[in-house]
């Protein structure tokens, strides 16, 4: 369908309703943190079952949900690096176990924080050609022949513990290609931290971890978007059921994915992360999906 702009921002969901805004709400909660691209998710439902596209500026806003679960579910690891950090800095113990992690989140964000600055004006606007079906697919396949080089190549043997400001950087580098839609944020956090070896369970803790600046920066950046756009009132309250909604599937997909780690390896998302990527393409090329 048709995008629909207020002043030049994506907000298709003002159309859908309360209820099938819950409805999508629980699909980009339950996407927004497996390594599948909520994004494709997002683009895919709608178009199967013949709703407006919900448009990026409604998945940009429901990073919120995602960001409410990271928190709740990983807040010893929060409360431990955030008043850590902190008793070290008045310590000046630069050398602490919080401290150090601390420090490789913020260096890791400052990449996609720059590239998402470059980037902004073309990331959210209406008809961008970045939500593509045909970039979507693409970036579906492609990320999922990484994870599977990445399955093979590590050797799944350091913890968070055992990283480096160097290793932070490279995962923060990932994370960048996050913006295009399809490729995932915990999708290529996760591939890049199992190239450096990581446990696969620790691999995904730290990408959670490494994506609390960067999912705070852009849910609030959308929100003022959004406000600046005067949406109506009934938008922000369909906008908040979303993200009730969305932050208990996002819950759920985080202790469901915590503790598929901890057993199995990450073919099975490779192998869906192909099917789908494969099955949008198809789509495009042979039934003019748009």
């Amino acid at each position: 369908m048709a995008d629909i702009c207020t002043q030049g921002v994506d907000t298709g969901f003002v159309a859908l309703g309360y209820g099938r805004t819950a409805i999508l709400g629980i699909v980009q909660g339950l996407t927004e943190l497996l390594p599948i691209s909520s994004t494709a998710h997002m683009r895919l439902v709608p178009a199967l079952l013949g709703w407006q596209d919900p448009g990026s500026a409604f998945s940009a806003a429901m990073q919120l949900a995602a960001l409410a679960a990271i928190v709740s579910y990983f807040w010893s690891d929060v409360r431990i690096v955030t008043f850590g950090s902190i008793d070290a800095i008045r310590k000046r113990d630069w050398s602490s176990p919080a401290m150090r992690l601390a420090i490789g989140i913020v260096i890791a964000t400052v990449p996609i924080v720059i590239a998402g600055s470059l980037l902004s004006s073309s990331l959210n606007t209406c008809g961008t050609s970045l939500r593509s079906l045909w970039v979507i697919g693409s970036s579906c396949l492609g990320m999922a022949g990484l994870l599977a080089v990445a399955e093979l190549y590590s050797r799944h043997k350091k913890d968070v513990g055992q990283m480096n400001l160097v290793d932070a950087l490279i995962v923060g580098i990932a994370q960048v290609g996050a913006l295009i839609p399809g490729v995932s944020r915990s999708g290529s956090t996760l591939t890049a931290a199992l190239f450096l070896d990581l446990k696969r369970d620790e691999a995904a803790r730290f990408s959670f971890l490494l994506g609390l600046p960067a999912i705070a920066l852009a849910g609030l950046r959308e929100l003022f978007v959004l406000h600046k756009a005067h949406i109506p009132l009934e938008a922000w309250s369909m906008l908040a059921v979303g993200l009730i909604v969305g932050s208990i599937s996002s819950f759920a997909a985080i202790w469901g994915l915590m503790r598929f780690l901890e057993r199995f390896s990450t073919w099975s998302f490779v192998v869906y992360r192909a099917t789908l990527g494969a099955i949008i393409l198809v789509g495009v090329l042979a039934w003019g999906w748009q």
